[in-house]
């Protein structure tokens, strides 16, 4: 395992929608990297990625929103499966298409705030 963690706390902030889409990158650069022969890099993204589900499950248990972890947890187990259970030929692309589904919402809602952000600076009072 590799040395990289993420900051729990600044985790905390993100949306649900936020985390799954983090995650797809990292899935996404393993994936990539697996296709690509490069095992130290493969390696180091699901590093991450396990770091970033675990953040996730650690984030919403508990919370009202905890009814997600079994998305959550079937999703590192469909990811992890991949590179350890021999489908990845298979499977890599519909587990790919997945995240990217949750990267495409998280840019969406990211976008959305922004202009959120600029029509309350270009009109303060009148939110």
């Amino acid at each position: 395992m590799s040395e990289y963690r993420v900051d729990r706390d600044k985790w905390a902030e993100k949306t649900f929608v936020e985390h799954m889409g983090n995650i797809s990158a990292e899935v996404g650069r393993a994936i990539t990297a697996h296709r690509n022969g490069n095992k130290v890099r493969e390696d180091r993204a699901i590093d991450r990625a396990i770091d970033l589900f675990s953040a996730t499950v650690d984030v919403w248990i508990g919370t009202e929103y905890s009814y997600r972890l079994k998305e959550v947890l079937r999703a590192r187990d469909e990811f992890l499966r991949l590179f350890f259970d021999g489908t990845f030929a298979e499977d890599a692309d519909n587990i790919d298409r997945y995240f990217t589904y949750y990267a495409f919402l998280a840019r969406n809602q990211h976008h959305e705030q922004q202009l959120q952000m600029k029509r309350v600076y270009a009109n303060p009072g009148k939110d």
